[in-house]
């Protein structure tokens, strides 16, 4: 089904690429990726995008020679305006992109599925559910604004997404590779690249098998009154006061962990009551519920 197949960290640099050399990086990345693709076949060529050390030489080559984060943005920008023209030679389409781009990718695959017959709404699934794991799944305090998505007309792809951490000023970038693994929520990756930040929340660990079943079934049987009425119970218990349930203001605690008290109830009780509304029947469903990840 799916594999995270690396990712790598990267120092967060300001600026934009100039006119010159986006239209250099276009033109040379489609001369290669055209010349890789009829020697080695279009397989290889997103093997080869899916691992972090290829992609970062691959933009180098391109003209892209700085290190930082820049690199996945004109990379991937100059594969979509390069590749189009090829697109119907090469059966090869590029979607999404930084900002608001990325969140056009599912209607991006639709239409490009329509056109080519692949099945588009299933795709645009995968590209929903690839941010969400990385983004609520894999919580490593890197906040996804770039998603990229590769995929032939035989519907394997590639994904090349990136997350920001404004407080270490590095973003990190994340590969995905329909090949391989079975699961999108259990050991989806075949290698991480990157300095070691620490605890951080990772569902997709086979450890963490447990959590992702209790977290359905809490769902399912104790329902989102159930679960703010327990929250309400563990407040009382602890002695902290619970006026961060009935106030409409933002209230950021000192201390970094997430404590019981720094739930804001009515939040929690609507994206429960979502999901519930929507009835998941297995985790990666319950990830796809809008709300579900994260707090900011």
């Amino acid at each position: 089904m799916a594999q995270r197949s690396g990712s790598a960290n990267l120092p967060l640099h300001t600026g934009r690429v100039p006119a010159w050399l986006a239209e250099r990086m276009a033109q040379l990345g489609a001369v290669m990726s055209q010349a890789i693709i009829h020697h080695y076949g279009r397989d290889e060529f997103l093997r080869r995008l899916a691992n972090p050390f290829w992609f970062q030489s691959f933009g180098a080559v391109m003209g892209m020679d700085w290190h930082s984060s820049g690199i996945t943005t004109s990379v991937l920008g100059a594969l979509k305006r390069g590749l189009a023209p090829m697109a119907g030679e090469l059966g090869l389409h590029i979607c999404g992109g930084r900002g608001s781009h990325s969140r056009q990718t599912p209607s991006e695959l639709q239409s490009i599925g329509d056109r080519v017959g692949f099945d588009g709404v299933a795709l645009a699934r995968t590209s929903r559910l690839v941010a969400k794991v990385d983004s609520a799944a894999v919580q490593d305090g890197y906040q996804l604004y770039l998603h990229g998505f590769i995929v032939a007309d035989d519907g394997k792809w590639v994904v090349v997404q990136q997350g920001m951490n404004g407080d270490v000023r590095q973003a990190r970038r994340y590969h995905w590779l329909s090949e391989g693994m079975a699961s999108f929520v259990e050991q989806p990756h075949s290698a991480i690249e990157g300095k070691g930040e620490g605890t951080i929340v990772n569902l997709t660990d086979r450890r963490a098998a447990a959590s992702r079943a209790g977290q359905l079934e809490l769902l399912q049987t104790t329902g989102p009154d159930g679960v703010v009425r327990e929250l309400s119970r563990l407040e009382g218990e602890s002695g902290e006061p619970a006026a961060q349930l009935t106030l409409p203001h933002l209230v950021m605690p000192m201390h970094h962990d997430v404590r019981a008290e720094d739930v804001v109830g009515r939040r929690l009780h609507a994206a429960l009551a979502a999901a519930a509304d929507r009835g998941p029947t297995d985790f990666a469903e319950l990830l796809l519920v809008p709300g579900v990840g994260p707090a900011r």
